[in-house]
């Protein structure tokens, strides 16, 4: 799954590598949790917008926002056929950009109850985009305000995510995200752009528990642990 991410590149360097027209003004993120805002680009009339969603899909005939703290990632291998998701596959997909995201792994030490938080990144420090949904919802019977969410893609890892969790979110390249976006695209184009990323693009490293908190949002988040710190994981 993919359950936190994290943003700190500034608008303008964002603007450039997404050739969008404009981005929401945000503050630098590195502890970005479900029920937070993130920033979605979408293809609205033909050009590509960048605006905050809500983390966590509500599906336009859910009674109320809760339905969406279990709706931060969609499998990309049944997205298509699940209710809450299929509209929004077929007519409401997003690009998320990100610098990195996090993944815990279970320990290896038996009895050891801690997991070990580690940010993935590119392995070039470039920003990238996860493959999105997307929906527009409006409390029922109300004139309340619509509210605009957002689930993340997930697929089978590949060999730089593997050793940590069995998957990991939907990246989009950039000559691809043209054609993510688009409302012409087949199914079975949308079926090879949610492959697991090609190996060799994403690196890792420990980080500090202090990201367990969703409420914490520092750059110690993605503060790489010193190789003397102790851990429970074994994996090289």
């Amino acid at each position: 799954m993919c359950g936190r991410i994290t943003l700190s590149t500034p608008a303008a360097r964002l603007i450039e590598l997404f050739q969008l027209t404009d981005f929401p003004r945000m503050d630098p993120h590195y502890n970005i949790a479900p029920t937070h805002l993130v920033i979605c680009i979408r293809s609205q009339e033909n050009e590509k917008q960048a605006i905050p969603m809500r983390w966590g899909l509500v599906p336009s005939w859910a009674k109320d926002l809760s339905i969406g703290n279990r709706m931060i990632n969609a499998r990309s291998e049944t997205a298509a056929e699940k209710p809450s998701f299929r509209k929004a596959w077929t007519h409401r997909r997003c690009l998320i950009p990100v610098d990195g995201f996090y993944e815990w792994e279970k320990p290896a030490k038996p009895g050891s109850k801690q997991k070990q938080p580690w940010l993935i990144h590119a392995a070039d420090n470039t920003p990238f985009v996860l493959a999105g949904l997307w929906e527009s919802w409006q409390p029922p019977e109300s004139t309340g305000e619509t509210v605009l969410t957002c689930s993340i893609l997930t697929t089978s890892a590949n060999a730089d995510m593997s050793p940590i969790h069995d998957r990991m979110p939907v990246i989009i390249p950039p000559e691809h995200h043209a054609t993510w976006l688009s409302a012409s695209t087949t199914t079975s184009q949308l079926t090879e752009l949610t492959q697991p990323a090609a190996d060799g693009i994403l690196t890792r490293y420990r980080v500090s528990t202090a990201v367990n908190k969703a409420t914490f949002d520092s750059p110690e988040c993605i503060a790489p642990l010193a190789d003397t710190e102790s851990t429970d994981l074994q994996l090289f």
